[in-house]
């Protein structure tokens, strides 16, 4: 097969991993030198996935173009804020039949669009059809120890996601398919904003009860911003999102789960996050959706709580306080699933 990713992240790294191990030849493209050199000279990728090594089929380099020409799957696996810069390097060496594979979970803090349309406006009209996303609870550190795990592939055509499937799937990395290009990205993107909550409630020492409770009311509002914004309810209940927001919010990998556990502990956020290597979604997109929200009538209370621990200076424990005391409701009757 003709395979490219593009971004040498642990997600990257790992996803190569997986195709290489199939027998493809994967080029790698590696954005920093020392990352390359390192990873050339130890055949591992030191600095995010240290103590697995890298299969013979994967070849990393510095060339964009050397990467991703004549490939016909580029995997675009950036962080989401560059996620236009990068397609828009791309854009000439592309061919009429590549598709374009965004694995970012995120949402555009300037335009709040999801990830596939900020790469069709870069793209045009050249690829439209030809974009899938890839998402689902998959840390890179076990999908590159070859732990089981599953995702899912979603493109408005199924048999572009059906062909995505087909060079991911291996008997570790079960690979489901889904048209519902609108629900796979906003589960992806938006369980990290509740992965954040996650974190609180742990920093603030609650219990099981509480988080229990987190997890489930933020599926609701996950939902609800994902019916308004023309997704099916259903999805919610996928790899992409139930699958993603447990694993996020739970996992000792997750980076959203750490910087609320900080949050909680009363540090603040800009020294939380001077102190990563990685990005944390959840801390651009629970702005963007908090917006999103308010711009489109949706009620997401969890939401515009952690959107005040982050931007406004509240003390995550009055947070919890407010999300408690609210006023009486109903469980479920303003949320659509539409099996």
């Amino acid at each position: 097969m003709q395979v490219a990713v593009v971004g040498a992240g642990s997600w990257g790294t790992a996803l190569a991993m997986a195709m290489a191990y199939k027998g493809n030849d994967v080029s790698l493209w590696v954005r920093d030198p020392h990352l390359y050199k390192s990873m050339k000279l130890k055949t591992r990728n030191d600095k995010y996935l240290p103590h697995e090594k890298l299969p013979a089929g994967v070849k990393p380099t510095l060339n964009l173009e050397d990467a991703v020409k004549n490939q016909k799957y580029i995997f675009l696996v950036v962080p989401s804020h560059a996620v236009r810069e990068t397609v828009s390097r791309l854009k000439p060496y592309l061919k009429e039949s590549t598709i374009l594979i965004n694995a970012a979970k995120g949402l555009e803090k300037e335009t709040a669009m999801r990830m596939s349309q900020v790469v069709e406006e870069e793209l045009g009209d050249i690829k439209r059809g030809r974009v899938a996303v890839l998402s689902g609870p998959n840390h890179a550190e076990e999908v590159s120890q070859k732990i089981p795990s599953a995702t899912v592939v979603a493109a408005r055509q199924g048999e572009v996601a059906r062909e995505v499937q087909e060079i991911l799937m291996t008997p570790f990395l079960r690979v489901y398919t889904n048209t519902d290009l609108v629900g796979v990205e906003m589960g992806g993107a938006l369980k990290n904003i509740i992965a954040l909550g996650s974190g609180i409630v742990e920093g603030l020492d609650m219990g099981d009860n509480t988080r229990a409770a987190l997890l489930t009311r933020g599926l609701v509002e996950i939902i609800r911003l994902g019916n308004a914004m023309g997704a099916r309810g259903s999805t919610f209940t996928g790899l992409s999102g139930l699958g993603d927001l447990f694993v996020t919010s739970a996992s000792k990998h997750s980076r959203n789960r750490r910087v609320g556990i900080e949050l909680g502990k009363g540090k603040s956020l800009k020294e939380i996050l001077s102190g990563m290597d990685m990005v944390a979604e959840g801390v651009n997109t629970t702005r963007v959706a908090y917006y999103l929200a308010r711009d489109k009538g949706v009620e997401m209370p969890i939401t515009g709580e952690i959107f005040s621990v982050l931007f406004a200076n509240k003390e995550p424990r009055e947070a919890l306080d407010n999300l408690m005391q609210r006023e009486k409701k109903g469980e479920v009757e303003d949320i659509a699933f539409d099996f």
